[in-house]
């Protein structure tokens, strides 16, 4: 679906991000992850996958096209949600936003207002239709972004940052919706993303980029996040869990590499038990805490 080759890119003040090592692939329906820190060309790569710039070398195809060149064949398949959804959200109120990119090309007003319903269905904000954009929430303006990204079903979905400046609870709603849009409607995913507490929640494949635009690993979170001097040499902090297990074995205590918490409770209930600690039957513990 999305190949990017060995990608050079020459910004106008000499700044170059040479996108190389690893070619960069998605899979039709995978949930893909770009980690890296600043500066590494995480949105370069985004914006060379949607188009919006050229490469100087190496080649970017995305369902079989240039985007650069020929995009317009491809644009109502693709979807897009930028970092500022504040430069993304360009109508006054939530239904003229959404409603867009379908009025743009010329559908009639009776299948605007089907996708547009459908979108804002998607995205749990049909009753927020008739609101003026700029009294929203931080988490809700991101919410009417999606929408817009989502009223002509894209098959992919491209996100830069799309956690950045949300609460804990719009985080986990995002996370929840995202999930959901590929495991009901297929939309394959490729996401830039600081926040790497939330890669194993929704990632397939994990691609690691260092300063300047090296490639320079691929992987699931679990492979990503149990190699900690890949993320110490890439300058990315490692999720809290795998940081955690990761001092554990250290200390003598190897319970393994789980990325969610779930999967945690398990690796040290079976440690107890092991140990010969009484079995804790699930949910005990927080049954007991209601009850008190």
């Amino acid at each position: 679906m999305v190949r990017v080759s060995c990608v050079r890119h020459v910004y106008p003040d000499r700044t170059q991000v040479h996108l190389c090592g690893l070619d960069f692939v998605v899979q039709r329906g995978e949930r893909v992850v770009i980690l890296g820190p600043n500066g590494c060309g995480k949105t370069t790569l985004l914006y060379h996958i949607l188009g919006l710039l050229e490469p100087q070398e190496g080649e970017v195809s995305v369902l079989g096209v240039n985007p650069a060149r020929d995009f317009g064949k491809i644009r109502e398949r693709v979807g897009v949600l930028l970092q500022s959804v504040d430069e993304q959200i360009i109508a006054p109120t939530v239904w003229d936003d959404v409603s867009f990119s379908a009025r743009s090309y010329g559908y009639a007003a009776t299948e605007v207002e089907r996708l547009v319903g459908r979108a804002l269905e998607r995205v749990g904000i049909a009753d927020l239709r008739h609101k003026v954009c700029h009294h929203l929430s931080g988490g809700e303006k991101r919410k009417v972004a999606l929408a817009g990204a989502l009223v002509l079903d894209p098959e992919l979905l491209v996100l830069d940052e799309p956690f950045e400046g949300l609460d804990p609870a719009s985080r986990n709603d995002l996370v929840r919706l995202l999930n959901q849009l590929h495991a009901e409607h297929g939309v394959t995913l490729v996401m830039a993303t600081h926040d790497v507490n939330v890669v194993p929640l929704m990632a397939d494949m994990v691609y690691v980029l260092l300063r300047g635009g090296e490639i320079v690993a691929q992987g699931s979170p679990r492979d990503i996040f149990s190699r900690p001097g890949l993320l110490r040499g890439s300058n990315i902090e490692p999720p809290v869990l795998a940081e955690l297990f990761a001092r554990l074995e250290e200390l003598g205590l190897p319970l393994g590499h789980p990325v969610a918490v779930e999967e945690a409770a398990r690796a040290v209930l079976e440690w107890a038990e092991r140990q010969g600690a009484a079995p804790v039957a699930p949910h005990a513990g927080r049954a007991r805490a209601e009850e008190d």
